[in-house]
């Protein structure tokens, strides 16, 4: 818990017609907590019926980025101490915001700048007007800990061009402000020395332009995204059916960065690739958002109920920084046939929604 006397780590107010909603907790690139997520949560339930508010911004306070994504130490040490149910808690509670941003009656606008990952994909993803900057780091890391991308990014990831969701959500690997309009994790590039007067111009622009023609005011064309010359590979290495045969046709392709590829997959934890894979799958065949979230969320509590690599993921990680952990099973050769089964079926205690 916070010192009374701190700072809140999220700025409710309003400028104008503007409901603007700042995370900070700069200190950790704005990582969520359930209590920002609940004061996220009932500042757009208040303005839902307040006529005055009539866009709403959230973004992120300090240079850094918007959000790092949710707290991982405090969910290591949450599911160690065995407290599952306030897990699940704070998952039901982030995804039913990822669902109330997408789902919000008044435009939403997010930016993205610098650092947004994890629970800040959630966060940006899903609003109705998207930016991001020269500086923005956009990825769903979490195979990189063992466990599986959320928060909608497999909604997100299932409708990239091409295989590229695959390869996003398989490898953890980051995208620029091009890549994420790419990719369709974005709609507009505005430079970062823009950005206050971008928010000005949605507070207190007089005429009815709605906010969409407002921020191609400031949105500037970014060099292009070098993803294309990479698509020939991604599309031929991540069509196979499974994590096996990905890595085994990346091995067979000449490109070094499929190469590399390969290596990145073989030191990541081999069940939290194949129920990677198979989500972003699922999702791609879902009929909206909130389904996706329902899936995420099946997996998610597999992983925080059922299985140790997201725990240990964390610890190599985050807790011991031994960067040494040791998957459940250890290499991908030791994957069952159907690694995603399991994850795919579970049924949590309590609903999602």
């Amino acid at each position: 818990m916070t010192d009374s006397t701190a700072s809140p780590r999220v700025l409710v107010r309003t400028e104008g017609a503007l409901g603007r909603l700042t995370l900070n907790r700069p200190e950790a690139i704005n990582a969520l907590d359930i209590d920002m997520i609940r004061m996220l949560t009932e500042a757009l339930d208040r303005w839902r019926s307040d006529s005055d508010v009539q866009i709403v911004l959230i973004d992120g306070e300090g240079e850094r980025g918007m959000c790092a994504g949710g707290d991982v130490r405090a969910l290591h040490a949450q599911i160690t101490a065995g407290q599952a149910d306030e897990t699940a808690e704070f998952f039901r509670a982030e995804y039913a915001l990822n669902a109330t941003i997408a789902e919000y009656p008044k435009p939403i606008v997010s930016i993205a700048d610098g650092i947004t990952m994890g629970g800040g994909v959630g966060l940006s993803g899903h609003a109705a007007i998207r930016i991001v900057t020269e500086r923005s780091k956009l990825a769903m890391p979490e195979t990189r800990i063992g466990f599986t991308p959320d928060v909608g990014g497999t909604w997100l990831l299932g409708r990239a061009p091409g295989r590229f969701g695959e390869y996003f959500g398989l490898t953890g690997g980051t995208m620029d402000g091009a890549d994420a309009v790419l990719l369709g994790f974005a709609d507009h590039v505005v430079p970062s020395d823009r950005l206050e007067a971008l928010r000005e111009a949605l507070a207190y622009r007089a005429d009815p332009t709605g906010p969409a023609e407002i921020v191609l005011l400031f949105d500037e064309t970014p060099e292009p995204s070098a993803l294309p010359a990479s698509r020939e590979w991604v599309d031929a290495a991540f069509s196979a059916d499974t994590v096996v045969e990905i890595v085994e046709r990346l091995r067979e392709r000449s490109e070094p960065d499929a190469v590399a590829t390969a290596d990145l997959l073989g030191s990541l934890g081999p069940t939290g690739l194949a129920v990677t894979l198979d989500a972003v799958r699922e999702a791609r065949r879902m009929p909206g958002l909130r389904a996706a979230l329902e899936g995420e969320y099946r997996r998610v509590m597999w992983f925080v109920t059922q299985h140790p690599d997201l725990v240990e993921g964390i610890r190599a990680q985050l807790v011991d920084k031994d960067r040494n952990p040791k998957w459940d099973p250890p290499t991908l050769a030791d994957l069952a046939s159907d690694a995603g089964a399991a994850a795919r079926g579970f049924v949590p205690p309590h609903p999602l929604f």
